[in-house]
């Protein structure tokens, strides 16, 4: 039975494109196609930086 994962990606700064997350999703199924994994879902978030405060 293959491991089940779950992917998540996010971007959080204004200096990263939202394309930032298709980029990581696409990294992520790769990896999860060469070790023989199951996606269950995926995940994406958004969001502004904490580290500025508006």
């Amino acid at each position: 039975m293959p491991l089940r994962c779950a992917l998540y990606a996010r971007y959080s700064s204004d200096q990263q494109r939202a394309a930032s997350i298709e980029d990581q999703f696409r990294v992520c199924r790769e990896r999860a196609a060469r070790e023989g994994w199951k996606i269950a879902g995926a995940y994406k978030d958004s969001a502004m930086s904490g580290s500025r405060a508006r």
